[in-house]
């Protein structure tokens, strides 16, 4: 499996200690080993690779990765240039075009995101094919729950933003005052209408990123 190199290893480096990593490193490689699994094993950690810690300015959480043939890659609502857009990320871009005038790509690529510092992670981080949420309760959740107090520490500006009642359970674990934190429905079709359209949750971290006199993201999302 992946490896992270960067500066989350040592602040996660307590976590491979663990019994809980351990039985859940067996698990992950047994599944690996017998079963249809996404995203690749070289792509675990895409999240963290992508987004070292002392670069994260939003934090945007999701469930677990999507289940079907070629779109995980270890960035939650992403998928691979050549890959359908999933509904969700339609209803993100819907939202975009309408909060900051972002045209709508043809892609759900979002590595560009994860470049300027926004750390896209699910809070499971594999699954078995066709079959969502199928590995939850093996462990991944300690793993990144740990990954979360871990910001939660940082002294400098940080925008959370929870989409859905699975990431705002987190919520109670963001207690710094140094950061924002932003709840909404999911993007999901099924709930979308119900408060995710018209949070504008992009313009509002941005504003709080400037006024503390950081960069703002560029969350256009260009065509290839």
């Amino acid at each position: 499996m992946a490896a992270i190199s960067n500066d989350w290893l040592a602040p996660l480096s307590p976590e491979f200690k663990k019994p809980y990593y351990a039985k859940l490193y067996r698990t992950v490689q047994e599944a690996y080993n017998t079963q249809e699994v996404f995203p690749p094993p070289d792509e675990l950690f895409t999240a963290f690779e992508l987004t070292p810690l002392s670069q994260v300015k939003v934090v945007i959480l999701g469930q677990d990765p999507y289940h079907n043939n070629g779109q995980a890659h270890g960035l939650c609502f992403s998928v691979k240039p050549d890959v359908d857009i999933p509904p969700s990320l339609k209803n993100i871009y819907k939202e975009l075009e309408t909060d900051l005038g972002c045209y709508i790509p043809h892609h759900g690529y979002l590595v560009k995101w994860a470049k300027q510092g926004v750390l896209m992670l699910n809070t499971v981080l594999t699954v078995q094919a066709h079959r969502a949420n199928s590995h939850r309760g093996i462990g991944w959740e300690e793993f990144t729950d740990a990954a979360i107090r871990i910001l939660n520490e940082q002294d400098r500006p940080i925008v959370y933003l929870l989409w859905g009642r699975p990431a705002q359970t987190k919520a109670r674990m963001l207690t710094n005052p140094n950061h924002l934190i932003l709840t909404a429905a999911h993007p999901s079709p099924l709930s979308a209408y119900n408060g995710f359209f018209g949070c504008r949750h992009f313009s509002q971290a941005n504003r709080f990123l400037q006024e503390k006199g950081l960069t703002p993201i560029d969350w256009q999302i260009e065509d290839i």
